[in-house]
This record gives C-alpha cells, sequence and structure tokens, in this order.
C-alpha cells in the first residue's frame, strides 16, 4: 500500500527534477545583480592592446569595489597584476594590484585602488584611446577627505570608495577620447 502511494510521488519528484532547466533561483537565494560584471567596452578601444585588456580587468575591480566584494576584488587584482607585467610602465599598477589581493579587509583595497587608479589614468592618458569615451571621475571624500580619482566609461556616478554607503558620491573630473 505504502509502495503505492509514494510511486507517484517519487514519479512526480522525478519528472520535475528532469525538467529543471536552472533558470530558477534556490528559495531564498538573490537573482544575480545586473552590475556585477560590467559589459564589454563597446566602441571602447585603448590604442595598447596589453593595456585595453587591462583596463577590462580593471573593470571588473571597480564593480568589484563598488558592490563591497572583497572575494571578486581579488580575483580581478590577481588578472591586473598578472596583466600589468606584460604592460610597459605597468609595475605601480602590478604593486597596488598586489596589495589589493593580500588585503585584509574591503577597505585596504580600496585605499590600494588609490594608487592603482592613478597608474591607471597616467596609462590610459599616455597610450590614448583609438575609439571611444572614458571619464576620470573624483570623489572628494576618499582617503579622508584628500579625494581620489578612478577611470570609468560610464558618466553616470558609481564610487568604488564608499560602494553603498555613498554610490554616487564624486563627478566627472575629465573625458577622454
Amino acid at each position: 500500500m505504502l509502495f503505492k502511494i509514494s510511486l507517484p510521488v517519487l514519479a512526480a519528484i522525478f519528472f520535475t527534477a528532469c525538467n529543471h532547466n536552472g533558470n530558477e533561483q534556490p528559495i531564498g537565494s538573490k537573482a544575480p545583480e545586473q552590475a556585477s560584471i560590467p559589459a564589454p567596452a563597446k566602441g571602447l578601444q585603448i590604442k595598447d592592446d596589453k593595456l585595453h585588456a587591462l583596463f577590462q580587468q580593471y573593470e571588473q575591480l571597480t564593480a568589484a569595489l563598488v558592490k563591497g566584494d572583497m572575494t571578486a576584488a581579488k580575483i580581478a587584482a590577481n588578472a591586473i597584476q598578472v596583466g600589468a607585467e606584460q604592460v610597459n610602465n605597468g609595475h605601480g599598477v602590478a604593486d597596488a594590484a598586489r596589495k589589493i589581493t593580500t588585503a585584509a579587509d574591503v577597505d585596504a583595497q580600496r585605499n590600494s585602488f588609490v594608487a592603482l587608479s592613478k597608474d591607471m589614468i597616467t596609462l590610459v592618458k599616455q597610450s590614448g584611446l583609438k575609439s571611444g569615451v572614458l571619464y576620470v571621475d573624483f570623489c572628494p571624500m576618499a582617503q579622508q577627505d584628500k579625494g581620489a580619482h578612478w577611470l570609468t566609461r560610464n558618466k553616470a556616478i558609481e564610487n568604488p570608495y564608499f560602494g553603498e554607503q555613498m554610490l554616487t558620491c564624486g563627478s566627472v573630473q575629465e573625458t577622454l577620447q
């Protein structure tokens, strides 16, 4: 009798599991956020191809810091460290990226991001752009009100130095074309 009752239940479970297409989220989990991985820099091309590849990792790092995602920041910084060794004058970027990979917390990562961004901005300006636009953004409150810059292809401010605490704090200081 128990077998006759449990057989249809097991069959229903089996068919439901087999028809699972992977789109459902587990109960209580969050859907992936759109901003977690920046889209490829459409229309943007930095003249130095190696620096262009490095910038794509820089965007990943920036997005991770905006979200306060320490693990994603370490992964992106590791890729930046490796890639920066292949770029002319990329030693400062590599050193700052190494500090991000070994940082104890997201605040320490953000502090190292200041130097990394400064060097990235310098390298991009030296190389120039083949196409597209980049913005040099500035947060006056970063580094205990000393201020700090970062590089982005989006005109809208998403502050990597404070993340959700002050997401839109900052302004576009310069446009690179």
